[in-house]
């Protein structure tokens, strides 16, 4: 997801969008302890999506 698109989104939308990102990464990393993933590239973009919504509540908050 670009930071473009997620600065179009509200404070609460954003921080439900955070808790679904997380529950992904959660579930993602237990699968990949039980077994390889299809797409393990998928971790690092799901840690790169929350940082950029913790980028867009930052800035909000800043504004």
């Amino acid at each position: 997801m670009k930071a473009s698109e997620l600065r179009q989104l509200s404070d609460e939308e954003l921080r439900k969008k955070e808790l679904e990102l997380r529950e992904d990464l959660f579930k993602l990393h237990f699968q990949h302890k039980i077994r390889s993933l299809e797409n393990p590239a998928r971790l690092r973009e799901i840690r790169k999506d929350i940082a950029r919504v913790h980028t867009v509540l930052t800035e909000q908050a800043q504004a």
